[in-house]
């Protein structure tokens, strides 16, 4: 593709002196004796021409935008840092408060208060001035010794422009309540014009936000488009796909060079020259194992005996790289989705069909390319060696979880493939109880999965548990991954690197005292074994699911960086994400590191890094909002219809105004306010952190299991909450059948691969 590499090659040119004048102008305003001058002040000092002004200009205002630079009343221009001024992505929470993820790396994250935001909006980049707090000051309340705090003093790139909301009217304004309760304020807006249909009150709809000057009055907006009444049957999800920008179809020129593509390989299988020069593996017996719904298959495995007791595994994964160049419109796309999307109903995938489904697809029974990690294990599981090569395979079996699991349940009967699924689980196993002895941390938690019906309505809800099927296969990709980040730091090749960092030691001082109150022994938790002997001990009692929901609360989110700090939950110094190129593009700028020298460019990997981060986020959240929505409806539909369905609940937090649940069954978590007992007046101890039932007695505290029914749904606020389960009357149940409940050893999402795509 020579057109392609000479444009890259022009661009690097361009990007390069661009990189070079924005190096001179920090230069210029680190310099002790700099005083903050303005542009036409600044050419002279950086020995520019007067015919280079217009390219000043250009490398301050990415400097600016990009938070290194700050520009001050009257045009001058100093550095960030210099003024305590940091730029990041904010973060809200429900209450308003707001979390800056500084984009330096090493930063701490800095709070700041509902008062401080100003006009950011969740998701917002901004610039925070940090407070810098005299010798001695007293803390606010609940304010953390070691927290860094701040306030927003500017906005330097809105995440969203549109909003979804529910269209309201009070005596003089029409409003939109927004969809979102990470953005408390409602949007004043006009009567909408030109949008298809006339929006009546009680409609969803998108608005386009005007400029906010001030937070002291409420934001304005357009009503760009009506999306329907709320219970109209689609509308739930369009909902959710707006708000969260999630594309619907692929751009022209992407799907276009997708085609292109596959008409170039009628049969769709490779080219016999593009097999050329490949390991050939195809007579190895080589198996997929996924979700019984999965359609992109980009992993697949197979396991030898090599003799002396140890083993030959090879992890293969779809070449991606091979059909997806740099610069071409589909790793445009690519990139810009950052990866695949699971909602609960359907997969925004970050490739076209003919790609993540077909040609990618390590499908059973035909050719496929991949890229290989080949490991020559010892009998007790260690890697003795490494390889990693270009192949070809051919699938021989595509498993299901379910099938995997029946067959490692059942003796073994001679067939090839399924001995090497009995020695690929021993394996796996093996290897498991390595990695927990090396510090791993268990935090697996069974998910739900959402069947829907035909109507998009709830049928029923699936439990998937981690079970064997699932940790075979977790625990290649794990190696694997491992694996690569050590070859390519080895190399000193820029790649992006999967890191989770270590919990705040004052966070985890918190839970550990929290722990402790309820009579649980507990040890340093800055010290790994101490954490895992905790979790350990909260798996063997009733209260134990409870405060391991409280120890995820106190870690840090895994994210993607330059920087290779390691893996806090896996116990691992260098880890990356190496095994699912499909529907991640994390792992395809890996691939292209790995096995193409010049194919990773330094200078632009720390945006993209924050970008895919930010995209998995966006699309963890839309993921959660897209199950709720459906389970929301299915609960009001209960609270208008009945009956009232009785689901097991644990309690997870006891307040003085009542106690907080999870209801596994669901996967949602709600309140039980005590204004929903009518039976009894408790009054909270806050010295045993209980509530006490004035005539019963009874205690409720954290961990206890109780049987609950859905009391309220609040869809604006997104929220739950349940009362006290009552004994249903035979008329209410008679003719009434309540949804199905399963049990499986499936996946959790659609299409996807859930556990092993979230370390």
């Amino acid at each position: 593709m020579p057109s392609v590499q000479c444009n890259l090659d022009t661009c690097h040119v361009v990007v390069a002196q661009i990189l070079i004048m924005e190096q001179k102008i920090l230069k210029l305003l680190a310099r002790k004796d700099y005083r903050p001058a303005d542009a036409h002040q600044l050419v002279a000092p950086l020995g520019l021409r007067r015919d280079q002004f217009a390219e000043l200009e250009k490398a301050l205002k990415q400097l600016e935008h990009s938070g290194q630079i700050f520009r001050t009343k009257g045009d001058r221009f100093c550095i960030s840092q210099e003024a305590d001024l940091v730029p990041g992505t904010i973060r809200m929470n429900r209450q308003g408060k707001g979390f800056l993820l500084p984009e330096q790396e090493g930063v701490k994250e800095i709070v700041v208060s509902e008062s401080d935001t100003g006009t950011a909006l969740h998701g917002d980049r901004v610039m925070v001035r940090r407070e810098v707090r005299a010798h001695g000051a007293r803390r606010a309340p609940h304010e953390r010794e070691s927290e860094m705090r701040g306030s927003v003093v500017r906005i330097l790139e809105r995440k969203r422009v549109q909003i979804v909301g529910t269209l309201q009217k009070s005596q003089q304004f029409l409003f939109v309540i927004p969809d979102d309760p990470r953005i408390p304020h409602d949007i004043y807006v006009l009567p909408a014009k030109d949008v298809g249909r006339e929006p009546i009150i009680g409609d969803k709809v998108v608005v386009e936000l005007r400029e906010w000057q001030s937070r002291s009055s409420n934001p304005e907006g357009e009503i760009i488009e009506v999306l329907g009444k709320p219970d109209e049957e689609g509308v739930d999800m369009l909902s959710v796909l707006r708000q969260y920008n999630m594309p619907l179809h692929f751009p022209r020129n992407a799907l276009h060079e997708a085609a292109v593509i596959a008409k170039e390989r009628p049969q769709g299988e490779p080219t016999e020259e593009e097999m050329r020069g490949r390991v050939d593996a195809r007579r190895h017996n080589v198996v997929t194992i996924d979700p019984d719904d999965a359609k992109d298959f980009d992993d697949a495995i197979c396991l030898q005996p090599a003799g002396d007791g140890g083993w030959k595994l090879w992890v293969h994964i779809a070449d991606v790289s091979h059909y997806v160049a740099p610069g071409t419109a589909l790793d445009e796309e690519a990139r810009k989705r950052g990866n695949s999307t699971y909602l609960v109903d359907r997969v925004i995938p970050m490739l076209p069909e003919a790609l993540s489904n077909e040609l990618c697809s390590l499908k059973p029974g035909v050719d496929r390319l991949t890229k290989c990690a080949e490991f020559l294990l010892s009998e007790s599981g260690a890697v003795l060696q490494t390889k990693f090569y270009e192949s070809v395979i051919r699938s021989k079996r595509r498993f299901t979880y379910k099938e995997a699991l029946a067959v490692i349940q059942k003796p073994r009967n001679g067939d090839p493939i399924e001995e090497m699924v009995h020695d690929a689980h021993e394996m796996a196993q093996k290897i498991r109880r390595a990695r927990f002895k090396a510090g791993s941390l268990d935090l697996d938690f069974p998910e739900n999965k959402i069947r829907l019906d035909a109507h998009g309505r709830v049928l029923f809800v699936e439990k998937m548990e981690n079970d064997v099927s699932h940790q075979l296969i977790e625990e290649y990709m794990l190696l694997a991954n491992e694996a690569v980040a050590t070859k390519l730091i080895a190399m000193h090749r820029p790649a992006p690197h999967r890191i989770h960092e270590a919990p705040n030691e004052e966070r985890l001082q918190e839970y550990r005292e929290e722990v402790v109150s309820h009579n649980i022994p507990c040890g340093n938790l800055t010290h790994r074994p101490e954490v895992q002997k905790l979790l350990q001990r909260l798996g063997t009692i009733p209260i134990g699911n409870a405060l391991k929901i409280g120890f995820l609360k106190s870690l840090m989110r895994a994210r993607y960086a330059v920087e290779p700090i390691g893996h806090y939950g896996l116990a691992k110094a260098k880890y990356t994400h190496f095994t699912s190129p499909i529907r991640r593009y994390a792992d395809l700028l890996v691939h292209r590191a790995l096995f193409n020298k010049n194919s990773a460019s330094g200078f632009a990997l720390k945006s993209v890094t924050d970008h895919i981060s930010e995209t998995e986020r966006n699309s963890a959240d839309a993921e959660r909002d897209s199950k709720d929505v459906k389970m929301f409806a299915f609960l009001k539909a209960q609270l208008k219809d009945g009956p009232l369905h009785k689901y097991q609940a644990l309690v997870t937090d006891v307040r003085n105004f009542g106690f907080f649940v999870d209801v596994t069954e669901l996967g949602m978590s709600g309140l039980v306010h005590l204004s929903s007992v009518h039976d009894d007046f408790f009054v909270f101890d806050s010295a045993r952190n209980v509530l006490v039932g004035r005539r019963t007695r009874r205690v409720i505290k954290l961990g206890d299991k109780i049987v609950v029914q859905v009391c309220k749904v609040d869809s604006f606020k997104k929220q739950v909450d349940f009362q006290f389960a009552r004994e249903a009357s035979q008329q209410e149940l008679r003719g009434k059948k309540q949804p199905e409940r399963k049990r499986s050893g499936g996946q959790g999402r659609p299409g996807g691969q859930g556990r092993r795509d979230r370390q």
